[in-house]
């Protein structure tokens, strides 16, 4: 089955533009929240895996369990 070609105005990344440009946010702004939210998933999974290489700590302060009859 053939394909339709779209509109050059219609393609997905010209909507996308469109919407980021009606929102307010020209193409800098756009740039450094990107790059903030990447800088962030970096943080956390560098926490992570800092938190799986370190030795359990010892639990404390939890009552063992008991049967109760």
């Amino acid at each position: 089955m053939a394909t339709k070609r779209r509109a050059p105005a219609t393609r997905a990344c010209c909507l996308v533009s469109e919407m980021i440009e009606e929102m307010g946010l020209d193409r800098e702004k756009a740039r450094a929240l990107r790059r903030q939210i990447l800088e962030g998933v970096i943080l956390l999974c560098q926490w992570q895996l800092e938190r799986m290489g370190a030795k359990p700590r010892p639990r404390t302060g939890r009552a063992s369990r008991v049967n109760v009859d």
